[in-house]
């Protein structure tokens, strides 16, 4: 390993620093949690029968009697989610993997967990980021049973793996691994399904077109093959040492598929008996943190985890901000083309080295703490390595070089030398903007804006055809507070086709895009969001707003003193009362009501009152 970057080494230090008295807290938790006697030694009698009376005698006998392991699993599986859907079967591979090793595991119990693509656009949505915290709370009531040595995430996608993550960090006494399935075959590719929906878009094909060309798309077990929220979790989860190595992006029914899977019961198993040390409250420190933000930005992942990590770090005791993301983004040189940031999907990925290659290249290139604790011991190295099945066998080894020059590069000959996300910041507040899929030659757009205050209001002036010009949509009232902060992927198609026609086209707004944030100049989670004063509650139509990706700024030009004294417009009482009525958003007002901003991870169980 080379040595460390000193960006990165100063960024570490800075969040260590920031982090010191919250991080200290934590741990003392962990480890007075870690010191108590197990549960099923210390509990009332009726408490153990009550634990253990649904499970076959011989492992309750080997709990109680015997003192072994007992594992807890807990599950997002359900089969609306295609990636969920292989899950079904692996709390039976993991139970029978324990009884060999001479332990028991329990379903302890299941998460709720949402389809984003089954949502979006769709009023559900509204509940989408929110249930990120839903499933933490799940977790923590899961593994409130106290009666574990250990514990397996078994999640995958957009929101499950946060709150998974955030849950167990509850818990991090316990020794953690998270357990993924991979993702689905390759089917109709992302490009011409983006062709299809903006020919849509433009009423060129009808909803019969559109969904044959969806489910082209979509058509089988496993994650979506494009580089979304989704699998940006399963890079982010090798970086910080939290999965098998290499169990990323291993196709369901792949043949390592399910040797990785009884590996992992092996893997946290080995520290639970003292192998060695790695309860994941203390395999998630400000290292490992970083480790996940530079696989990030290497990688052009998803921008929703800009809100994501900054709430799992504050789970550990750990503050991260904007700041130190656009620093390390100046440093970090992007390493993969894969859609939307390129044609490949996750699989051509895979096939070209997938995370063990990307890992290795950071490690070599300084620009990751490879001295990090992991599921799998010391070091980030094991991390760096493909596995594979010989004579029945895992095993691993180093990629020696990029399979597919067009789909990973090395650190020495990168596609960019910065990552593929920037921070805006200006009089129009903070924002940030995915820059790796948007032609250099819009990553500045100034034109007059058109304010909307919700999604449908643009896409119905884009079908009237008032958006044919340059112009910046901005769109309000879709932070955290206002409506749980839904993702707007409808509005991509149509901007899309505007830039198509030659217009300068960009969009400002308080929410989210994920994965859609494509090849159209967008910034978003800005905040302060509208709903509570931000400067986007001042904007008007016709205010000429200056997007500039290259110097890092998002600004509205005009008069200074004009632009303080200007009124801020107040959410539509309409508007805010429909946010909060029907599809269960009834039972998530308190969530929307306490929830922090987008910077601050949108973090609902942290009181406003004592933000620390």
């Amino acid at each position: 390993m080379s040595t460390l970057h000193p960006i990165v080494d100063q960024v570490t230090r800075r969040i260590r620093e920031r982090s010191a008295g919250t991080r200290a807290a934590y741990l003392e938790q962990v480890d007075a949690m870690a010191a108590r006697p197990p549960g099923v030694q210390s509990m009332g009698c009726a408490n153990v029968a009550h634990a253990f009376a649904g499970i076959p005698g011989d492992d309750r006998l080997r709990i109680v009697e015997e003192k072994a392991p007992n594992v807890a699993i807990v599950t997002a599986y359900n089969d609306v989610l295609s990636a969920h859907a292989p899950l079904a079967r692996y709390p039976d591979i993991l139970k029978d993997e324990a009884r060999r090793l001479g332990a028991t595991a329990q379903v302890a119990g299941g998460v709720p967990a949402m389809c984003d693509g089954v949502t979006q656009g769709a009023p559900g949505m509204e509940l989408s980021l929110f249930s990120r915290d839903a499933i933490a709370q799940g977790t923590a009531i899961a593994l409130s049973h106290d009666v574990f040595d250990a514990a397996l995430m078994l999640g995958i996608c957009d929101k499950i793996v946060p709150g998974l993550l955030i849950g167990a960090l509850h818990f991090g006494h316990l020794p953690t691994v998270f357990v993924p399935a991979g993702p689905m075959s390759s089917g109709l590719s992302n490009g011409d399904k983006a062709k299809v929906r903006e020919q849509a878009a433009q009423g060129l094909v009808g909803r019969r077109e559109l969904l044959a060309a969806e489910s082209a798309a979509y058509h089988g077990e496993g994650t979506c093959t494009f580089y979304g929220t989704a699998n940006s979790n399963q890079m982010l989860l090798e970086a910080m040492g939290l999965h098998v190595p290499g169990t990323a992006f291993i196709h369901p029914s792949g043949g390592e598929r399910e040797l990785l899977t009884r590996e992992a019961m092996r893997s946290v198993l080995a520290i639970t008996r003292g192998k060695r040390f790695a309860p994941i409250g203390h395999v998630v420190d400000e290292r490992c943190i970083v480790n996940a933000m530079v696989a990030l930005l290497a990688t052009g992942g998803s921008t929703n985890h800009l809100i994501h990590w900054v709430a799992v770090a504050r789970a550990a005791g750990i503050r991260i901000d904007w700041n130190d993301f656009s620093e390390l983004s100046a440093v970090v040189p992007l390493l993969a083309r894969v859609y939307p940031n390129g044609s490949a999907d996750v699989n051509q990925f895979q096939a070209a080295g997938g995370p063990g290659y990307v890992i290795g290249q950071l490690l070599q290139a300084g620009l990751m703490h490879g001295d990090v604790l992991t599921v799998r011991g010391q070091g980030l190295e094991a991390f760096a390595r493909i596995p594979a099945v010989q004579d029945g066998q895992l095993a691993w080894s180093a990629p020696l070089a990029s399979g597919d020059l067009s789909v990973l590069r090395p650190a020495s000959d990168p596609f960019s030398a910065t990552g593929g996300l920037k921070l805006l910041c200006g009089n129009l507040g903070r924002g940030v903007i995915k820059v790796s899929a948007v032609p250099e030659d819009r990553h500045v757009v100034q034109a007059p804006a058109r304010v909307f205050d919700s999604q449908e209001a643009l896409q119905q002036a884009f079908k009237a055809g008032e958006l044919d010009r340059d112009v910046v949509c901005v769109v309000r009232w879709q932070g955290p507070r206002a409506n749980g902060m839904p993702e707007l992927h409808k509005l991509t198609p149509p901007l899309a086709v505007l830039q198509g026609k030659g217009y300068r086209v960009a969009l400002v707004t308080d929410g989210r895009m994920s994965g859609a944030s494509g090849k159209v100049p967008a910034a978003i989670h800005v905040s302060p969001e509208a709903c509570v004063g931000g400067p986007l509650a001042r904007l008007r139509d016709g205010d000429l707003v200056r997007l500039d990706a290259v110097a890092g700024t998002l600004a509205v030009l005009a008069d200074e003193n004009e632009w303080q004294q200007r009124p801020v417009a107040t959410m539509p009482q309409a508007l805010h009362a429909s946010n909060g009525r029907g599809f269960g958003r009834e039972l998530f007002a308190g969530f929307r009501r306490h929830a922090l901003s987008a910077e601050e991870g949108a973090c609902t169980w942290i009181s406003t009152e004592h933000n620390d």
